[in-house]
C-alpha cells in the first residue's frame, strides 16, 4: 500500500490486518460450510435450501476476495494456509455431519450470527480511524444481515410445513 493510503489508518495497521485474517478466515469456513451443506443437505425443501446454501456459499467467497484484497492494500499478508484459519477463525466451523435439513438451516444461522457479531465488532473498530475498510466491512456485515434474515425464513417456512403437514 502507498505511504499516503497507509497513513490515513488512525490505528494500529498490525492489529487491523490480524483482525482482517481472523474475518478471512471465517469467510473461507463459512464458504466451505456452505458449500458442503449444498452438497449434503437431506430432507424437505432440500432444493429451495441447496440453492440457498449456494448463494451465501458465492457471497462469502466475494467476501474473502474483499478482505484478502485489504489487508494487501494495508501491507499485509492473508492467511496463507488453511491449517491457519482453524488458529485464527472467530467463529469455528460445524461440519454438516447431519444432513438434515434443519440442522444444515440452524448450523448456518449459528455461524451468520457469529458473523454479525465479528463484523460488528470490526465496524466500531474501524469508523473512525478507517473509512475504507470500515465500508467494506459494512458491506460484508448487510450481506451476513441478509444471511441470517434468509436462513431464518427457509427455517420458518419448514415449521410451518411441518405443523401443517400432520
Amino acid at each position: 500500500m502507498g505511504t499516503r493510503g497507509r497513513g490515513i489508518i488512525g490505528g494500529d495497521v498490525d492489529k487491523l490486518i490480524e483482525e482482517l485474517n481472523k474475518a478471512l478466515a471465517d469467510e473461507w469456513l463459512a464458504y466451505y460450510q456452505y458449500w458442503l451443506g449444498a452438497k449434503v443437505v437431506a430432507g424437505p425443501m432440500r432444493e429451495g435450501v441447496t440453492a440457498e446454501l449456494v448463494e451465501h456459499a458465492a457471497d462469502e467467497l466475494r467476501h474473502a476476495g474483499m478482505l484478502a484484497d485489504r489487508i494487501v492494500q494495508l501491507g499485509g499478508t492473508p492467511v496463507l494456509t488453511p491449517e491457519q484459519w482453524y488458529d485464527l477463525t472467530n467463529c469455528g466451523y460445524e461440519p454438516p455431519e447431519d444432513p438434515y435439513v434443519r440442522t444444515i438451516v440452524e448450523q448456518n444461522i449459528k455461524g451468520e450470527q457469529c458473523a454479525i457479531d465479528t463484523y460488528q465488532r470490526l465496524a466500531g473498530l474501524v469508523k473512525e480511524t478507517d473509512p475504507l475498510t470500515y465500508n467494506i466491512v459494512v458491506e460484508i456485515l448487510t450481506d451476513e444481515v441478509e444471511h441470517e434474515d434468509d436462513l431464518e425464513a427457509v427455517l420458518e417456512d419448514f415449521e410451518l410445513m411441518l405443523k401443517h403437514k400432520g
